[in-house]
């Protein structure tokens, strides 16, 4: 099985819009628009917190030099 294409993708839409209704379908999109941002959000962290802090900001290192 491949990637989904355009055709299974509108036959998935026309499906969620007969089972849950066009009233529904904002509230659905905005509850996996969240799910997603909360993923990626928490993938950051883990990410940041493997790695470290090796960022270090560029704005106070210079402060520290021009003094």
């Amino acid at each position: 099985m491949g990637p989904i294409g355009w055709p299974e993708l509108i036959i998935l839409l026309v499906v969620v819009l007969i089972v849950f209704g066009p009233g529904k379908l904002p509230d659905i999109g905005n509850a996996i628009g969240r799910g997603v941002r909360e993923f990626r959000k928490a993938s950051n962290d883990l990410e940041e917190s493997i790695r470290g802090d090796t960022k270090k900001p560029a704005a106070s290192s210079d402060r520290n030099e021009t003094k």
